[in-house]
């Protein structure tokens, strides 16, 4: 059972790791910090993190992980995996793919510890107030010992079934997600073609069957160019409508739609755009337009 006495590891201080590691600092767990450039973790330190060592990991109870991709948790699942120890319960918010996430988690069995695939929803905004959804796979037993440290950073935790079943859940969510940018993005640019002031959009369709929270955020976005603060970047979601892709392929389903918004974000990111944030698909629909 999670508890106070807990000593969390969280490895990856990116856009989400490091405001959901400053909930649990917060909330009063013993949290030590990891990233491969060492200076994302100073802010956390000056909350009160611990720095964290790769080689310290077999003195921690708990282990997260809020990483890039399936090469990143494998670059630093490999440089911990002799270290685990029997127990061990690791926590994977990341977004991977279903074949990475059996393959980390029989890894993580053949040391007698625990893989809980538990990817996130909601954004940096639902990270930094704990309101994130969370879509967890692997035992419901192990699964309901994390509510003490889930209920900090999330609204709900749902255990979808077997380990990968969470990453496959978050493919869906991530699908849905991306594949909408574009549309919403098409709409903006179609609405502006047409004489309508674009920044009320989003009040404007709010509450109707259109409505969604990636309308809300993205609409106001793409209507006035904004881009800063990122909030999702174009290769993400890339990323996940690749791996969105592969999955559909081992069960020989053909999901176009997905295709052509993956297409889509692919041309935006060679124009240099893989590190903006999702609004500025907004560009390409323009410039396609040109």
């Amino acid at each position: 059972m999670i508890n106070g006495q807990t000593k969390i590891a969280f490895l990856g201080m990116g856009l989400m790791g490091s405001r959901m590691a400053t909930r649990l600092i917060q909330a009063g767990f013993y949290t030590a910090v990891w990233n491969r450039s060492p200076s994302a973790c100073e802010p956390l330190i000056q909350l009160g993190a611990h720095p964290l060592q790769l080689s310290e990991i077999a003195q921690f109870d708990l282990i997260l992980t809020c990483l890039a991709d399936d090469n990143a948790v494998e670059a630093v699942f490999s440089q911990i995996e002799s270290l685990i120890q029997p127990e061990q319960i690791i926590v994977d918010f990341s977004s991977l793919s279903v074949d990475k996430t059996k393959n980390l988690a029989q890894r993580a069995a053949a040391k007698s510890a625990h893989w809980i695939d538990s990817p996130v929803s909601g954004g940096t905004a639902g990270a930094e107030n704990g309101s994130l959804v969370i879509f967890a796979g692997g035992p419901s037993s192990i699964i309901e010992s994390l509510q003490p440290m889930y209920q900090v950073l999330s609204q709900r935790v749902t255990c979808m079934g077997r380990t990968g079943t969470g990453q496959a859940t978050k493919i869906c969510n991530q699908l849905i997600v991306a594949a909408n940018s574009t549309l919403i993005a098409e709409a903006v640019a179609l609405a502006d073609q047409a004489g309508v002031d674009t920044q009320l959009l989003a009040p404007a369709l709010a509450g109707g069957f259109a409505d969604s929270k990636p309308f809300q955020i993205l609409t106001p976005r793409m209507a006035t160019h904004e881009f800063e603060p990122v909030q999702w970047k174009v290769q993400t979601l890339s990323k996940d409508l690749n791996n969105a892709l592969s999955l559909a392929r081992q069960f020989d389903l053909n999901i176009p739609v997905a295709q052509q918004a993956l297409e889509q974000l692919k041309a935006h990111q060679s124009n240099g755009f893989s590190e903006s944030d999702l609004a500025s698909v907004i560009l390409q629909v323009e410039q396609n337009n040109k």
